[in-house]
């Protein structure tokens, strides 16, 4: 039990340093869906869907691929420098190359250049700070990686209210302060741009001292490998951006230029009442992704892998059922402009697609640990070509509905193969009579509620302790042990 009660504990600060965070930025939802038209909202979030791209290729599997050799290899020191000075290079080549070419970028995107050039460092400055991230979680001091990461959101938070709220109050009522020099009319999407980049900032000062303590000492020889593990995660990176960040990018393209980002600026808002299962998937994940490595060699380790995704599964049903029958009043505590309402009908297949994704990454430790990485790049690259298809073939005719149920296929299917590969490769004894019927039950009271009696609490919280009763029934003697070893 040691061992659950350490990767629960590190999942649990893990799970702080992503959930505080994200829960602080629904004040930024509230606020920006507030003080930005849809329009502009959708254009912030456009902008924002192509940062995510180049984010993936910025870190280029790095992160993963010094998990796997700072586990593997007996010299540690190399694999962080040599992966330090690769990202480090990499960031300033493309620093110097996108700031050049940088207004061929903002008609390209049709958003404005200096918009873009916040942007370009913001994702500098983010790439630069990702091998020192990861060696904190590699040496197990998540208390220290927490209080970064929720730094980082509350400057940004704290900026975002400033500029948004109290600087053009500052400006209209004490105009011939310094303060009001700092206010421009109609550019709001210009400070939330400055407010992270403000944030990215300061955490890089705070990890900037990893650089100076590396001797630039670099191992040509291991990066190879470094880069031969990592490159498969960079094509499974470019194509989980695809299936999570494209549709907004798509939409915008596929429908009239009069309501593109409009539209996008409504299902993005709506998008975010998902957040809650990608709070508990990051968490989780964040949490396992080391102990996956670190334990692989455990004579059990496939019974705690199957026991692990089971607990997975239970929570994440909980939460979609949970979620899903109080979404109208999350929705009137997050986004209070009624406008974006319009896109409501979408957040049970986000909240949903999102499982099933937290499931496959779960199921992914196969081809993590038998070191081939090219297969999960090829189950990410159907994801992506089932993105790509359902949403030119379903958004001229359905909108950003066609959007979420190419998300849910994706999903579905990428969940579907990884799990009959790695029954074939790394067969894990996963309890799948259990699992699926958390799954099939959770789903089913979420269409119920939401389709037959929405916004009845009558029915959807009895539902919910229903369900909760039902896990009861089925894990009481594992419960019934964690209890009496407790005692």
């Amino acid at each position: 039990m040691s061992l659950y009660k350490n990767l629960f504990k590190q999942t649990a600060i893990y799970g702080l340093a992503t959930v505080l965070p994200r829960m602080l930025s629904f004040l930024l939802v509230m606020v920006h869906t507030d003080k930005l038209v849809k329009a502009d909202y959708g254009e912030t979030t456009i902008l924002l869907a192509y940062m995510v791209f180049f984010n993936v290729i910025l870190s280029y599997g790095m992160e993963t691929a010094f998990f796997r050799f700072y586990n593997s290899e007996d010299n540690k020191k190399d694999v962080i420098e040599t992966s330090t000075i690769s990202i480090f290079w990499t960031s300033i080549g493309f620093l110097f190359l996108s700031l050049f070419f940088r207004n061929t970028l903002s008609t390209w995107i049709n958003v404005d250049v200096e918009f873009v050039t916040y942007a370009i460092w913001i994702l500098v400055l983010d790439a630069l700070v990702t091998i020192p991230f990861s060696k904190l979680r590699a040496e197990q001091r998540p208390i220290v990686y927490a209080v970064i990461k929720i730094g980082n959101v509350v400057i940004n938070m704290a900026l975002n209210l400033f500029f948004l709220l109290y600087l053009p109050q500052i400006a209209q009522n004490y105009p011939n302060t310094f303060l009001a020099t700092l206010y421009f009319e109609d550019f709001q999407i210009g400070y939330i741009f400055m407010a992270n980049l403000i944030a990215s900032l300061a955490t890089f000062l705070v990890l900037s001292p990893n650089y100076l303590h590396v001797k630039w000492h670099f191992d040509f020889q291991l990066w190879k490998r470094m880069m031969r593990y990592g490159f498969p995660i960079l094509i499974a990176g470019i194509a989980f951006a695809v299936n999570e960040h494209l549709d907004k990018i798509i939409l915008e393209h596929l429908l009239p230029k009069d309501i593109g980002k409009s539209e996008v600026g409504a299902y993005a808002a709506c998008y975010k009442l998902g957040l809650f299962m990608v709070l508990f998937a990051t968490a989780f994940r964040l949490g396992i992704e080391p102990f996956f490595f670190s334990h692989a060699k455990n004579e059990n380790a496939k019974q705690t892998y199957a026991m692990i995704t089971k607990f997975f599964v239970i929570f994440g049903s909980l939460i979609l059922l949970t979620v899903i029958v109080f979404a109208d009043l999350l929705k009137m505590i997050m986004i209070k402009d009624e406008s974006y309402w319009e896109a409501m009908r979408v957040v049970p297949l986000i909240i949903l697609a999102n499982f099933f994704l937290g499931i496959y990454n779960n199921l992914s430790v196969w081809y993590k640990l038998t070191d081939k990485t090219k297969i999960g790049a090829y189950i990410s690259i159907i994801g992506a070509i089932l993105t790509l298809g359902l949403n030119y073939l379903l958004i001229p005719k359905y909108s950003y509905m066609g959007s979420a149920i190419g998300t849910i296929v994706a999903y579905g299917s990428m969940m579907v193969i990884s799990y009959i590969l790695g029954n074939k490769y790394y067969p894990v004894p996963y309890d799948m009579k259990k699992i699926g019927g958390y799954i099939g039950v959770s789903i089913l009271f979420s269409i119920v509620s939401f389709y037959f009696f929405r916004e009845n609490y009558f029915v959807g919280i009895p539902l919910i302790i229903i369900f909760t009763y039902f896990i009861y029934y089925n894990e009481k003697e594992t419960l019934n042990k964690i209890i009496k070893r407790k005692a």
